[in-house]
């Protein structure tokens, strides 16, 4: 029961009791009725009174409340990370933050009033204003990325969140905004598009250098094998004939051709290795007969410089199963490379097991060695230990990068260790059994 309401029926049955006093003749009773009566009024009136205190010290603390929600959302308003806005429905800015105030390049005294548009180029304000007008109707506007002006004319990308304010019959009365400056992720995004494209055109650089080298030593080795066939034939029928001179002649072009078209091979073997047209072809053989095989095929070139050329093997299980033809390539082009940079010494082939899955192969030499510097790069194509136009070493520089990708496709690795004018060490390591 509210107060006025209780403070009236007191005087209403004060001035009753009054009216009864003055025409009723036994006037005591009555005034004894009066006062129990009054009584009992004023202890109603007493616990009306600690009802009002309840629900004062009820509405203080729900005032209180409302003033720290109150408070917490303003801070939250105005420390935010991204600028917030409250503009009319217009777009006539009512309330600012300071990250917004900070985005736009002005004071939040002096942005109160302004127009959100005049901080939109010229080219995008109709742009902006259909969207005022589609917000008053859908309430929302998510994401919407455009580039802005700052007071002081500086423009950054940014993106734009809105949502209607409306009324108790849904009338829209005003607009919320959130502003983010979104200039690092557009130029990161723009950095990335750059170096995607970037790896595209390497891609499509390496494939049509592939493809160049592919077609090149097509072109060369048809007519080289027919110059080496002829070559042949030319000694074989007339060796009686012709002088030492005109032998040295014919086997000088022999020589030279056959190191043309093992360069050319190389260059052919690269191209189809980068095209990704290799497919190795797998099978189980002895990988110490290959090994044997490979070093006594090339002891003659070990021989003619005096170099001694070994093989240590200590593995128990010598099957393996991986394509012999290209495990033949690996081997040929690291020990002929050993012997190639090793003016004095030994060349060393070791084999052994790592575990029951793996090998490991490694050829040792004491040769010229690598430096550090150059290390880190002798698995790259066309790159040789030295790059000057007078080295001694002949060769495309392709050998070791075809033995990587050969490697690659095996699923078997390579390291290499070295120091200059002791030696180099290759190891490679291969899976005793390669899944196709």
């Amino acid at each position: 029961m509210f107060i006025p309401n209780i403070i009236e029926e007191v005087r209403q049955q004060t001035h009753s009791l009054q009216q009864r006093i003055t025409e009723v003749p036994h006037r005591e009773d009555l005034l004894m009725q009066t006062f129990e009566q009054l009584n009992t009024s004023l202890e109603e009136l007493h616990v009306a009174e600690e009802e009002l205190v309840q629900q004062n010290e009820e509405l203080f603390i729900t005032q209180q409340k409302l003033q720290k929600q109150s408070q917490r959302y303003q801070e939250i308003f105005d420390f935010g990370p991204d600028g917030y806005l409250i503009t009319d429905v217009n777009g006539k800015i009512l309330e600012a933050n300071l990250a917004a105030s900070e985005l736009l390049s002005i004071e939040k005294n002096i942005v109160i009033g302004k127009l959100l548009i005049i901080f939109v180029p010229q080219e995008a304000r109709r742009e902006f204003r259909n969207k005022i007008r589609c917000l008053r109707e859908q309430t929302q506007l998510k994401d919407w990325e455009i580039n802005l002006q700052n007071y002081k004319g500086n423009s950054f990308d940014c993106e734009i969140s809105a949502s209607t304010i409306n009324d108790i019959k849904n009338n829209c009365t005003g607009i919320r905004w959130m502003l983010r400056d979104i200039s690092a992720r557009k130029q990161a995004e723009a950095k990335m598009r750059s170096m995607e494209l970037q790896n595209y055109q390497l891609q499509e650089t390496s494939r049509i250098k592939s493809k160049i080298l592919s077609v090149l030593s097509h072109e060369l080795r048809t007519p080289l094998n027919a110059v080496l066939g002829f070559s042949d034939l030319l000694l074989r029928l007339n060796r009686n004939i012709f002088n030492s001179q005109s032998i040295n002649i014919v086997e000088t072009i022999i020589r030279n051709g056959k190191q043309l078209l093992v360069l050319i091979n190389d260059m052919l073997d690269y191209a189809k290795l980068e095209q990704g047209e290799v497919i190795l072809k797998l099978q189980q053989f002895n990988i110490e007969e290959l090994i044997n095989t490979v070093v006594e095929d090339l002891r003659f070139l070990a021989n003619r410089k005096n170099i001694t050329i070994d093989t240590h093997i200590n593995i128990q299980n010598i099957k393996v199963t991986n394509d012999p033809i290209k495990v033949q390539q690996i081997l040929t082009n690291l020990i002929s490379n050993a012997i190639k940079i090793t003016k004095t010494g030994k060349v060393l082939i070791q084999l052994q097991e790592s575990n029951e899955d793996k090998i490991i192969i490694t050829v040792k030499d004491t040769g010229i060695g690598i430096s550090e510097a150059d290390l880190k790069y002798i698995f790259q194509a066309f790159r040789q230990i030295n790059q000057t136009t007078n080295r001694t070493s002949q060769g495309t520089g392709l050998g070791l990068a075809i033995v990587r990708n050969l490697l690659d496709l095996m699923g078997g690795t390579i390291t290499a260790q070295s120091v200059v004018g002791q030696g180099s060490t290759f190891r490679v390591e291969l899976p005793r059994t390669v899944i196709s």
